[in-house]
């Protein structure tokens, strides 16, 4: 359930907090008070597209923060995120730079829009003023029917994706055979010049620290014999100074025991020093100024950078691209293998997607049959008189063209719908009416959230469902038929709602009235929870206009009345 909204500095709102709570939450208020702004912001959180435009003028940033009770599936999310919960809350923020830049948090932990959009479904489902049935289309029709039948895309997605590397695979390799062909000379020559130079990981780098040492022979052997003489063979070597340290502090350590553990040091020091003077010697012994071997590995380098030029940076490329060279050699020689094996697994993957296909084509066609009887009783309760269907095209499986396979399945789903009697069923966006549209649209949301079949699988009903001026275009017998609806919708689950009709706002459980007002030469806006007093008053107002008369509250009493 969404507990509490905020937004600052956002679009004509320097600051406005709105506490929700169970039922059905109404917004209403003068035509452009801003009420579809508070819908915007939620929409934001969800993981909407933002832009610079909602930030307040003369102000840095826009932000908009909402809490929602806490779910196992988000926070599950949040977890999946490395984002930690925070007991039975979940805070969101986001904020909009007026440069353009924005940031996300989740938890008051930072997050993505990514984030948001993951936990969108598991919070709130928005339906925006802006959502219209042009946009609802084939693919939205399809999505609202496996939602309702609780339909898992998982197997289908799986096989789509093994059909369509397979078939990749075997065109890559049909389609540049010829090409194949033509490289193969190219290739042999390269395999065998490499495979000839008996290459071996790192010999490079081994050969030119050799080849140092050796072009440098004499430098190293007077280097090397200098410092074992200082250190361990001359007369006034370091060995021989330690030696004669050593015997004096030992002499102090007879008669004081804090020289002890400075004796202990210089013993160490001294058998160190005769480590490295060992060392020393045994380098310089073993130095052998070989023209030689300096003109073996010479020509060996050469040999290396001349095929590093051509086929890698390190002798550890030039390898590897050989391995890759032969693997190709092998598959041009094996061709009819490899061919064979590559049809035999798309054959396989081609049977699976279509057994798959075939299995999400006969749940739909079972869930659009009740879809559509339950959708045409809703809309019919919405003061309508029509028919309507969910049509399933699903053609048989050894007929479907490939170009049509996708990872959804293969089938067509079109909502139709006759509003006037003797009329044919047409397409859902030859309707002509808003207030039609409207209507048709929440009966749809209301057979899919309460009616739904319980599925192996079923993706997770939103906690708050938000409509903003679902309403429109309808007035009277429809309007008391929509509230009654986002009523009984709203015993299930927490309802949002913004709406112009008196009839509507009569049903609320709260009832929030959006105000513009003028202060210091600016516009602000403010959201106010209605007592009964004031919600008699308001909707009075809906009803009458500017001036509300004796009347009007008595008919706004009533009609509050009534609807409870």
């Amino acid at each position: 359930m969404l507990v509490e909204l905020r937004a600052e500095n956002y679009a004509v709102i320097d600051h406005a907090i709105a506490v929700f709570g169970p039922g059905l939450n109404l917004l209403t208020g003068e035509t452009g008070a801003g009420k579809s702004i508070l819908v915007d912001a939620l929409a934001l959180l969800m993981g909407g597209k933002a832009s610079v435009d909602v930030v307040r003028h003369g102000a840095d940033k826009a932000v908009v923060s909402c809490v929602f009770e806490s779910t196992a599936a988000a926070e599950a999310v949040l977890e999946k995120n490395g984002i930690d919960a925070e007991g039975n809350e979940i805070i969101l923020r986001r904020e909009i730079l007026s440069t353009g830049k924005g940031r996300v948090f989740a938890n008051n932990q930072p997050a993505t829009v990514a984030v948001l959009k993951q936990l969108a479904p598991e919070l709130a489902l928005v339906h925006a003023q802006t959502e219209t049935l042009t946009s609802f289309d084939q693919a939205q029709q399809r999505i609202l029917l496996d939602r309702f039948g609780g339909i898992s895309l998982e197997a289908v997605s799986e096989a789509y994706t093994r059909w369509r590397e397979a078939a990749n695979k075997l065109d890559e390799l049909v389609q540049g055979e010829q090409e194949r062909m033509r490289m193969v000379d190219l290739w042999s020559y390269q395999r065998k010049e490499i495979e000839a130079a008996r290459l071996a990981p790192g010999e490079d780098e081994a050969l030119e620290t050799e080849k140092r040492v050796l072009a440098n022979a004499e430098k190293l052997y007077a280097a090397a014999m200098g410092g074992f003489d200082q250190l361990y063979e001359g007369g006034a070597s370091a060995e021989v100074a330690l030696r004669a340290a050593l015997r004096n502090v030992e002499e102090l350590a007879r008669y004081d025991g804090r020289f002890a553990e400075a004796a202990q040091q210089l013993e160490s020091a001294r058998a160190t020093l005769g480590d490295v003077s060992a060392s020393l010697r045994d380098y310089a012994e073993g130095i052998n100024a070989s023209p030689e071997r300096l003109a073996e590995i010479e020509d060996r380098l050469a040999v290396l950078d001349r095929l590093k030029r051509k086929y890698g940076k390190s002798v550890t490329e030039v390898i590897a691209f050989g391995e890759d060279v032969g693997r190709r050699l092998a598959e041009v020689e094996d061709r009819d293998e490899i061919l064979k094996t590559l049809r035999a697994a798309l054959g396989e993957a081609t049977a699976a997607y279509r057994t798959v296909a075939t299995a999400v084509s006969v749940e739909r066609q079972v869930a659009a049959a009740k879809l559509g009887k339950l959708a045409e009783s809703q809309i019919n309760s919405l003061a309508m008189k029509v028919r309507f269907e969910v049509a399933v095209s699903s053609p048989a499986p050894e007929s479907v063209e490939q170009s049509g396979w996708t990872a959804c399945g293969w089938d067509e789903v079109q909502y139709r719908i006759a509003t006037n009697v003797g009329e044919p069923l047409k397409a859902l966006d030859e309707i002509a009416s808003g207030g039609e549209m409207s209507r048709v649209m929440l009966a749809l949301k209301v057979s899919v959230e309460e009616g739904a079949i319980k599925p192996k699988r079923k993706s997770p009903t939103p906690r708050t469902l938000v409509f903003d001026e679902i309403d429109v275009g309808i007035g009277g017998r429809a309007a008391e038929a929509v509230g009654q609806k986002l009523k009984s919708l709203s015993r299930g689950q927490q309802v949002l709602c913004v709406t112009h009709l008196p009839q509507i706002a009569a049903f609320a459980d709260q009832h929030f009235v959006v105000e513009k007002r003028e202060s210091a030469g600016r516009t602000k806006m403010q959201v106010r929870l209605l007592d009964d007093r004031a919600r008699t008053h308001e909707v009075a107002r809906m009803l009458s206009g500017a001036t509300v008369t004796d009347t009007s509250l008595q008919h706004a009493a009533q009609m509050i009345a009534l609807s409870r």
